[in-house]
């Protein structure tokens, strides 16, 4: 069934937002609320699809209703300090994307304290493999393949994007993607303070090379990086805005928009429809997505 929601009052979106953020830190399913709320008629939903053999190696499709020719395909991360996450709850962002036209992969990797550094990043460019190796089934074009993930997902995104060692393990490379686009990552993040990433990166141990600071190179995809000014969790002007200048420096294609009124959490629910009027985040992926295949 579908849920059609009425039209929101200013005072409408910040109270859904921050009844997410509550929920978000409560420990209740916020997602899980806005993915009732979000319309089911927009896409075609292809659910656990393997991309490997472990249990985590799982990924659901949404696929765009309508769509007459090949077009772009976004793989999506999570974030959740890769100690946690469940693609299911991420519907709501599959959704989104689909509805402009834009087939979606949500993808599931392995976790710490289960693996540590690099498994999560392997675990993410097998899922970018089996992207391509299924672009018919998916109706997307070859050209268009962008990746894409918010908080620790954007981490692996960029990864991907910016250094050739993990797609290389899968037999792809970063010239490949068409761009990817971060939401609050954290690209730059050492020393670490959290006690999860602690043990997810075995820190004191970790290597400076696992930053992707480091690795912004002149051969580096387009990339959108998109923040929160207020992000008290990751901190905009070291991660977000810091890769931007880099990659502006080596003359890559790079866009950074950075939102008022959202948090590190309502950035990416910014997505959904009920919340869309915080920020033009969809409508700032969408134009990206249009320009870097254009």
């Amino acid at each position: 069934m579908t849920l059609r929601n009425p039209l929101l009052s200013r005072r409408g979106w910040l109270g859904l937002a921050s009844v997410f953020g509550l929920a978000a830190l409560s420990g209740c399913s916020a997602s899980g609320a806005l993915n009732a709320l979000v319309p089911s008629d927009s896409y075609t939903l292809r659910t656990d699809l393997a991309y490997g053999p472990q249990a985590r190696q799982r990924l659901d499709v949404y696929l765009p209703l309508g769509r007459r020719a090949p077009g772009p395909v976004v793989v999506f991360f999570y974030g959740g300090s890769w100690t946690t996450g469940e693609r299911e709850t991420y519907r709501f962002v599959g959704e989104a994307l689909a509805s402009r036209g834009i087939a979606v992969v949500v993808a599931d990797y392995r976790l710490s304290p289960q693996v540590k550094y690099p498994v999560f990043l392997q675990d993410s460019a097998q899922a970018l493999r089996w992207t391509f190796e299924n672009l018919d089934a998916l109706g997307a074009d070859p050209r268009q393949v962008f990746v894409m993930g918010h908080s620790a997902g954007a981490y692996n995104a960029a990864m991907l994007a910016l250094d050739p060692r993990w797609l290389t393990g899968a037999g792809l490379k970063p010239a490949q993607l068409a761009g990817w686009i971060g939401l609050a990552g954290p690209y730059d993040f050492l020393p670490i303070g959290n006690r999860d990433v602690q043990v997810a990166f075995e820190w004191p141990g970790t290597p400076a090379d696992s930053q992707p600071l480091v690795h912004a190179s002149k051969n580096s995809p387009p990339a959108l990086l998109l923040a929160a000014r207020g992000d008290t969790t990751v901190n905009p002007v070291r991660n977000s805005e810091a890769l931007a200048r880099r990659l502006k420096t080596v003359g890559v294609p790079v866009e950074l928009q950075v939102y008022d009124r959202v948090s590190h959490v309502t950035l990416v629910a910014a997505l959904a429809s009920p919340l869309r009027g915080l920020a033009p985040v969809l409508d700032d992926i969408a134009r990206f997505i249009a320009q870097a295949r254009a």
